[in-house]
């Protein structure tokens, strides 16, 4: 038997994306959470899809812990106002705190940070660090392009196998917390 999940990070974009879908799924994955008993750690911002999943999850009753810097609130993340958002003194401590609180990690629509702290899980994934799960949201088909680009990394053999990898691509909220609350390591 697997471990059981119980604290998600939830990695996505502060700002809110071209499609309407974004915002929807990003509410419904917050609420989905709160809604099965689970906790969210999140980038610490009220903003964009950031600030939507947080402040679903936040209403239905989810326990939620934000991680930010002075710089990133300075810059364009203003601090959720309802959560205790922990400051933390740079970036990468900030990805490393996120991953420390979480037993596994949704990926959202996001943008060049988003893709930043996917890649560090993966790479932790391929040489054996760790073994918590990704579960992508492929809302409006956003990560195909990643995916194939995955494809073409093993297809050229710059990677090896996809078996060290623990990746979960689905298509609605519903689907990935299922997987979540079903997943078995």
């Amino acid at each position: 038997m697997g471990h059981k999940i119980k604290t998600v990070a939830v990695y996505c974009s502060h700002t809110f994306g071209l499609y309407p879908e974004f915002m929807q799924d990003a509410e419904l994955i917050g609420e989905l959470i709160a809604k099965n008993g689970l906790n969210m750690v999140f980038g610490g911002g009220n903003v964009g899809l950031m600030g939507t999943v947080a402040s679903a999850a936040l209403e239905n009753g989810a326990h939620v812990t934000g991680i930010s810097t002075e710089h990133v609130v300075a810059l364009q993340e203003p601090v959720h106002k309802q959560i205790d958002v922990e400051i933390v003194g740079g970036v990468n401590e900030r990805k490393q705190k996120m991953y420390e609180l979480s037993d596994a990690f949704i990926i959202l629509p996001g943008g060049i940070g988003t893709l930043n702290e996917v890649t560090d899980i993966l790479t932790m994934q391929q040489i054996g660090e760790t073994s918590k799960p990704i579960f992508f949201l492929n809302t409006c088909r956003f990560w195909a392009s990643f995916h194939d680009l995955i494809v073409d990394m093993l297809n050229n053999k710059f990677i090896e196998t996809l078996d060290d990898y623990k990746v979960i691509i689905c298509a609605t909220p519903d689907e990935v917390i299922d997987g979540i609350l079903h997943y078995k390591a």
